[in-house]
């Protein structure tokens, strides 16, 4: 994808439920398909692509691809070769300026002794400064735990290889054995949060 793409598709994103009716939203895209298209001197008819919708978005990853993120602390590649062994994987793709995201990350260190046993991928694809604070802020209990991990997207891969979603924060819970076992886009009840990452 191109950078022109992801900022498209980062602008198309929205945090939580969008009350826009689709065609506003598909003129937004387009409003800044152009704008994206003048800073970066690429026509934008051909770099907008489609707003991403439930219903005409891709199914998420059946298994876990291979990937490469960044540990935001360290820097140090993390791959599939790196995930977890035992417990479910999940991973949260967030904003950490969403508020839904927030809400999201606050509920679930909140209930963390409830899913101590699975394992936290928080993945962002915004500036690594920005995400620095977001466990630390919003989710304090998370902080420090061998299970949770912050991880810095700077190629796009979540939105190439796993999936497009439609609203942030969205949630990918895998079995250890790499299966894709639920997903969901924007916040969700911490009642149903819960009961799916210790399903």
């Amino acid at each position: 994808m191109t950078l022109t793409g992801t900022l498209l598709l980062l602008a198309m994103l929205s945090c939580g439920n969008s009350t826009k009716p689709i065609e506003a939203q598909t003129e937004d895209t387009q409003a800044a398909a152009s704008a994206a298209a003048h800073a970066t001197d690429v026509n934008p008819v051909s770099a907008a692509p489609q707003p991403a919708t439930p219903s005409a978005s891709p199914q998420p990853a059946q298994t876990i691809p291979d990937f490469t993120f960044y540990m935001l602390r360290s820097g140090i590649r993390f791959t599939k070769q790196d995930l977890a062994k035992k417990g479910n994987i999940v991973f949260i793709l967030f904003d950490p300026t969403c508020g839904h995201c927030q809400h999201e990350a606050k509920h679930i260190g909140e209930r963390y002794d409830q899913v101590k046993d699975a394992n936290f991928y928080f993945v962002s694809m915004n500036d690594p400064a920005l995400m620095a604070s977001f466990l630390e802020t919003h989710a304090k209990p998370l902080v420090g735990k061998a299970n949770v991990e912050l991880l810095y997207d700077r190629n796009a891969d979540f939105i190439n290889k796993f999936h497009i979603p439609s609203q942030y924060p969205a949630v990918y819970i895998y079995g250890n054995n790499g299966q894709l076992k639920d997903h969901w886009d924007g916040e969700r009840d911490i009642d149903k949060v819960i009961a799916a990452i210790r399903n």
